[in-house]
């Protein structure tokens, strides 16, 4: 009779390779939905994890210390989470570089491998870092593999408006997709250490997870999901919401900028190649570097032509600052605007008379 195939946590831990699974991708793109999958499955997320809120109440999936330190990168780099300046990614990557920051997240990573051999880190702010977290990986010990989750870019853009009320528009929300997904791409490509990299559609997923899921893990090498339990199967039939796709629309429904309509449409279609059998290749990588060419030269020229109106932002920003600043001015005292060493030396006797004339005398009896 033929030996049927162990859970990952029945068998010798010490036999199982270390790997992490990075899922990446823009945000709302279905990246908690994989997680959330993986983890049920038997992948570890270090935990605390983020708490669920109303845009998504099954959960995130993601560790909170990875959410707190790719905030405070982000700051110091003045990145936005969907930021579109192709200059972005030499920002972040500077952070990337640094020693200290590598060695920072190979210490969190290594006590977590104590839980479980194979974690799953996800966060929409990853792939800003990514060559960080490969790089720290690896010093672990890890074989670090990528999945990307791709969903329509209207889809996307109109899930951002709905639940984070984003009003920076969707010809920006759009134009942050296409900068975002060019670059992950780019940056999850084969290197030396890496365990290999999936695209997978949101609508695969939601469709039939069990096949996509099962590809993954065997594409990706992952022990926990090629030998999962019948029990966290039936779990994640409880997780997975037919319904989880709500909000949907097509690309006419964004009324994008023609050349920036027709270069998200075109970088969707070669994401979409990358999610078929065969089709990662490095044919696609020459195509995908061309349309990150194109997109940088849009911007560019964008940016040219809008300077007037960046100038005019900074200038009302700096009026709006000023007159912040008077207003706040009467409320503070002539006492309170003198500096507290040059108050300190004037005699209690005079300020007291001061106070007196000001009307600011305490009654003592």
């Amino acid at each position: 009779m033929t030996e049927q195939p162990r859970a990952i946590d029945e068998m010798n831990p010490d036999g199982v390779p270390r790997k992490v699974l990075f899922v990446a991708g823009a945000g709302r793109s279905g990246t908690s939905t994989l997680a959330g999958i993986v983890s049920r499955l038997g992948m570890h997320v270090p935990l605390p994890e983020v708490p669920p809120d109303d845009s998504n109440p099954r959960g995130f999936s993601e560790p909170q210390w990875v959410v707190d330190v790719h905030d405070q990168w982000l700051a110091e780099a003045l990145v936005q989470v969907s930021d579109s300046r192709p200059t972005a990614w030499f920002d972040t990557g500077r952070i990337c570089s640094r020693e200290p920051a590598r060695i920072r997240v190979s210490e969190w990573l290594e006590p977590h491998f104590a839980e479980h051999p194979e974690l799953v880190v996800k966060d929409p702010r990853l792939s800003w870092f990514l060559g960080l977290w490969r790089v720290a990986a690896i010093r672990t010990g890890a074989t670090p593999v990528f999945a990307t989750m791709l969903r329509p870019p209207a889809e996307v853009v109109g899930s951002k408006q709905k639940y984070y009320a984003n009003k920076l528009g969707s010809a920006h929300l759009a134009a942050s997709w296409v900068n975002m997904l060019l670059h992950t791409e780019r940056a999850t490509r084969p290197a030396e250490g890496d365990g290999g990299r999936v695209f997978v559609r949101y609508e695969d997923l939601l469709t039939d997870w069990v096949r996509t899921s099962t590809a993954l893990g065997h594409a990706l090498g992952l022990q926990t999901i090629i030998h999962t339990r019948s029990d966290q199967i039936r779990e994640v039939h409880r997780f997975i919401d037919p319904h989880l796709r709500r909000v949907t629309a097509t690309l006419d429904d964004l009324a994008l900028p023609r050349r920036l309509h027709e270069l998200t449409g075109q970088t969707w279609e070669e994401l979409n190649k990358l999610a078929d059998e065969g089709g990662d290749t490095a044919q696609a990588h020459a195509t995908f570097d061309q349309l990150r060419e194109e997109y940088v030269d849009l911007y560019e020229e964008a940016a040219a032509i809008s300077r007037s109106s960046s100038v005019h932002a900074r200038l009302q920003g700096r009026r709006q600052a000023l007159a912040e600043s008077a207003a706040e001015a009467p409320s503070r005292s002539l006492a309170d605007r003198v500096p507290h060493d040059v108050r300190a030396a004037i005699p209690p006797s005079v300020r007291r008379g001061v106070r007196k004339a000001l009307g600011r005398e305490r009654d003592d009896r």
